[in-house]
């Protein structure tokens, strides 16, 4: 079995295969990468003296698949439960404590939402005619729809842009304009089609967490990119060949020989200067029963262009965003008051920067120390401040030294810092944020039955089920049981 890309879903598919936790399969895989390393987004630094992620810092505790995992290959003990509580959202000219009763977002009780100072009086109006006027019952199940305007229509314009634009739009790197119910937030979906108040049908849905509930979110006191090598040695330990600095440039059918089934040819390029510790020469062949792309969409797509055109064509029409991350070593001196909370969030449509071109460009900040325990640090905090999202490339066009500058000069009319940073870090992610568009899980299920009829094949990763990497893990897993 091949594997082609090496980034967690990748590596989720290669243990699958390999048995996962029963370690109880004897297949022989192997993983090919096109970069020099491992891991995808999930990659870690030393930064300020800690090791500080430069992609996603953790990940959500609800969905078993991470934590699973985690134990799995030897690092339960270095799991690290977040330690803030809360966030905020710059509305109305300052940073103001998101309510609560949100359900990723979305308001579920009135006076919360209404007394945080977000909405202001038009909001607050929206948030009263859901909670007293009642709709009438719905005539069938309704299909997709985008997020934005649904909430929009039942709750009103304020609170899709303050408070669930920031929220959904802000993990996918996108708007909720345009952003499919049924891929990110399914019981938004189930609640509009309820009788009365879309606020009390959603807090039906999806109940408040006990005050002794697990923690929401977790991350490893090694980064994230302990996990990538944690699970590196595991998969050499069960033999699994692993090839960095290698490209797949097309795949080849090969016709079934003496009743066995068809095979393919994985056909690869080695990095130039590569090629001798890749163990191969320029062009490479490698045959395999079958093969597991955890690409992006485009790449799969112009993979599976000769084969198919309905997988190539419904893979070359999901769109990606690009981000940036741009972290900060600040002296506690130089902020304006304590932090309160893990960050806050920049919406999209609120009012720019003094002299600003085209708004912010800060979407979102987060108090990496204060957010993590493992990262504190006396006398200083860790910022970490995002950048772009879909539509927004302005970032592309500026230097390592103009991204710095840019951003803390935001940060500085946002939530007052002065000064100078002790040190930063840049992080560029092209495109890296896949964008979940109405009717994507048509799309996605139009994507598997087309490569399913292929046969031998399956595609894994962000573009599909999910974006955060529990998903991402079930994704190539997933994929490693369709080929298997």
């Amino acid at each position: 079995m091949v594997v082609v890309g090496g980034g967690i879903s990748g590596l989720a598919a290669a243990w699958e295969l390999t048995g996962g936790a029963s370690q109880a399969g004897d297949t022989h895989v192997i993983v090919l990468e096109s970069s020099a390393r491992l891991g995808g987004a999930l990659d870690s630094a030393k930064f300020g003296g800690r090791i500080v992620d430069t992609g996603p810092d953790g990940f959500l505790g609800r969905r078993p698949e991470a934590l699973d995992l985690c134990h799995d290959i030897g690092l339960g003990d270095a799991l690290v439960p977040i330690a803030g509580r809360g966030a905020g959202v710059w509305a109305r000219g300052s940073i103001r404590p998101l309510p609560a009763g949100l359900a990723l977002g979305i308001p579920t009780r009135f006076w919360p939402a209404a007394r945080s100072g977000i909405l202001g009086l038009r909001g607050q109006f929206g948030l009263a005619r859901d909670a007293l006027l009642p709709r009438p019952d719905v005539r069938g199940p309704i299909g997709d729809r985008s997020i934005g305007p649904l909430v929009a229509r039942k709750l009103g314009q304020r609170v899709a842009d303050r408070l669930v634009d920031p929220l959904i739009g802000g993990i996918h790197a996108g708007s909720v304009d345009d952003m499919s119910a049924a891929a990110t937030y399914p019981p938004l979906l189930a609640a509009a089609q309820k009788r009365g108040s879309l606020m009390r049908a959603l807090r039906a849905q999806v109940p408040a967490p006990s005050d002794d509930a697990p923690p929401l979110f977790w991350s490893l006191n090694g980064g994230m990119a302990s996990m990538v090598e944690q699970l590196r040695a595991a998969l050499t330990a069960r033999g699994v060949e692993i090839r960095c600095d290698i490209t797949v440039e097309s795949l080849e059918r090969l016709a079934p020989v003496e009743g066995r089934p068809a095979r393919w040819n994985v056909l690869t390029r080695a990095r130039q200067g590569a090629e001798q510790a890749a163990g191969q020469t320029v062009p490479g062949r490698t045959e395999a029963d079958a093969v597991v792309l955890a690409v992006p969409a485009p790449v799969a797509a112009a993979l599976l262009e000769p084969h198919d055109d309905d997988a190539a064509g419904l893979l070359g029409s999901i769109t990606y965003a690009s981000v940036a991350l741009v972290t900060f070593r600040v002296p506690v001196d130089a902020l304006a008051s304590p932090l309160m909370g893990t960050g806050f969030l920049v919406p999209r449509r609120s009012a720019p920067p003094s002299g600003g071109d085209g708004g912010w460009a800060v979407t979102a900040a987060t108090y990496l120390s204060e957010k993590w325990p493992h990262l504190d640090a006396e006398g200083e905090v860790l910022l970490r401040a995002s950048v772009g999202r879909y539509g927004d490339d302005r970032a592309r066009s500026w230097n390592d030294d103009e991204m710095v500058r840019r951003v803390w000069s935001e940060l500085g009319l946002l939530m007052g810092l002065h000064g100078d940073p002790l040190e930063s870090m840049v992080t560029r992610w092209p495109q890296a944020f896949p964008q979940y568009r109405v009717h994507h899980l048509m799309r996605t299920a139009g994507i598997e039955a087309a490569v399913a009829r292929i046969g031998g094949i399956a595609v894994a990763g962000a573009a599909y089920r999910g974006v955060g990497i529990p998903a991402c893990i079930a994704s190539g897993r997933a994929a490693a049981q369709a080929i298997a």
